[in-house]
């Protein structure tokens, strides 16, 4: 019976907030009647709560195997007690925790002051993505972008340009009318003078249409010949369609895709990585440290792929300077993910080494922008994707500046533990710069697929 009296006053303090008159735990080792300041923590009610069901009952119960009789309904008293207590114990043994109650592994931003999830089982931990806490939003706002650019990957592919058809008149009329018929005009007027029956070449009108129509309509001209004979090969129709033939291979297959796929590869490892980070690393220290770093190489990969597009289609006609480029910037990613695995850049105290180590990265892309306005400066895609590249290294750095100074929640502590915190922003900035940076390769394609070098 004195079971029940202690097990009535703990659920009457569970339902109520106030403990029944007379209530002590004095069967566990120590004596103590509730006093007022037990309202403040809740923890000496749960520790005790889950000694009287794993433990406090054996003295009441003769032997283990009975308590599954109390639990079927022997005793309707004891069983609905019981089964109450059970229930509220599965519930709030994975209740949220504030700051204060974190193991010093999981104290990153001292801002945010609750709905923390602490040391859960996977379980628990898989089911919580659909659960509101302090990660729900960093959880989803970097898996609705892993999702986003899935779909653009596979769009992309599926919408790659067809091979050119260099046999239709169409297209071949466009490659003869890039000669520059001007050059041609001069060229035979240098040769008039040694020209005979110059009246003949008041029927040169038809030059100004096309090179083909040249070549058709004079066919049976003998002042044809001489012409030939006096114009510079490349000035020829054979000399034009010969330098088509040369040049067919690089304009007859559309550019290659590889660098805009290593793109968005490393966009959607960052983001998954990012998302399932936030997801796993309350479960213990271990998978917290390797989380964490597969976070940090994910940052480095998005980083680093995402100047193969610019660098790639803006020189792929200079070898020295696009491999050259690739290369420097390959070595910085390799080198950021090894310096990620490193223990302390983990730690709190380095979160502005962390942001200045990905800026940095992030900032040595302004070199081969300045070569390519340098270089294109008269091209209109050289200034249009100068312009989403702009835009985008304004979104990253914007989203490092509140990630580092943990704006707004440094202004209201508490008031923005489950939406609004700086990582939150954070995410959302970095899939909007991302996008960014895949309409800016889009103009890069469409630039090379039309004019190749």
């Amino acid at each position: 019976m004195s079971f029940l009296i202690r097990w009535d006053g703990l659920m009457s303090f569970a339902e109520t907030g106030v403990p029944s008159s007379g209530t002590t735990v004095g069967s566990f080792g120590f004596s103590f009647r509730f006093a007022p300041f037990y309202l403040e923590t809740n923890l000496l009610f749960w520790l005790t709560l889950k000694e009287m069901i794993r433990g406090s009952y054996e003295g009441f119960i003769d032997k283990p195997e009975k308590f599954n009789d109390l639990l079927d309904g022997e005793d309707e008293r004891i069983s609905s007690r019981l089964r109450k207590g059970v229930r509220l114990w599965r519930k709030l043994k994975y209740e949220l925790v504030e700051y204060n109650s974190l193991p010093a592994y999981m104290r990153d931003n001292e801002f945010i002051l609750g709905h923390y999830r602490s040391e859960w089982p996977l379980k628990q931990i898989f089911l919580s993505i659909f659960s509101i806490h302090n990660e729900t939003l960093n959880v989803w706002t970097h898996l609705i972008g892993f999702f986003l650019f899935l779909f653009l990957t596979i769009y992309t592919a599926a919408k790659a340009p067809m091979v050119a058809d260099f046999n239709s008149v169409q297209h071949l009329s466009k490659m003869i009318g890039k000669a520059d018929l001007n050059k041609i005009r001069l060229e035979i007027l240098k040769c008039l003078p040694s020209l005979p029956n110059m009246h003949e070449i008041l029927k040169l009108n038809d030059l100004s249409t096309s090179l083909y129509s040249l070549d058709y309509s004079l066919s049976g001209w003998t002042i044809v010949e001489l012409l030939r004979s006096c114009l510079p090969d490349q000035f020829s129709f054979n000399g034009l369609k010969g330098d088509m033939i040369m040049g067919s291979p690089k304009m007859v297959q559309p550019i290659t895709r590889w660098p805009f796929y290593a793109f968005l590869g490393g966009a959607m490892f960052c983001l998954l990585a990012s998302s399932t980070c936030h997801l796993l690393a309350c479960h213990s220290q271990r998978l917290s440290y390797i989380m964490l770093r597969i976070d940090y190489a994910g940052i480095s990969a998005l980083i680093a792929t995402s100047f193969y597009p610019p660098v790639y289609y803006t020189f792929m006609c200079n070898p020295f300077f696009c491999y050259l480029y690739l290369g420097i910037i390959t070595v910085m990613g390799i080198a950021s993910m090894v310096f990620s695995l490193l223990p302390f850049f983990q730690k709190s105290e380095f979160r502005k080494y962390r942001a200045s180590l990905f800026f940095l990265m992030g900032f040595s892309g302004v070199a081969p922008i300045i070569h390519k306005l340098i270089l294109h400066k008269h091209q209109p895609e050289a200034l249009q994707t100068t312009g989403y590249e702009i835009l985008m290294g304004v979104l990253y750095g914007l989203g490092a500046v509140i990630y580092v100074a943990r704006i707004p929640e440094r202004w209201m502590p508490g008031k923005f533990d489950i939406a609004g915190h700086s990582h939150q922003l954070f995410h959302v900035l970095v899939v909007a710069g991302a996008y960014t940076h895949y309409v800016d390769g889009l103009v890069y394609l469409r630039w090379r697929d039309s004019q190749g070098c």
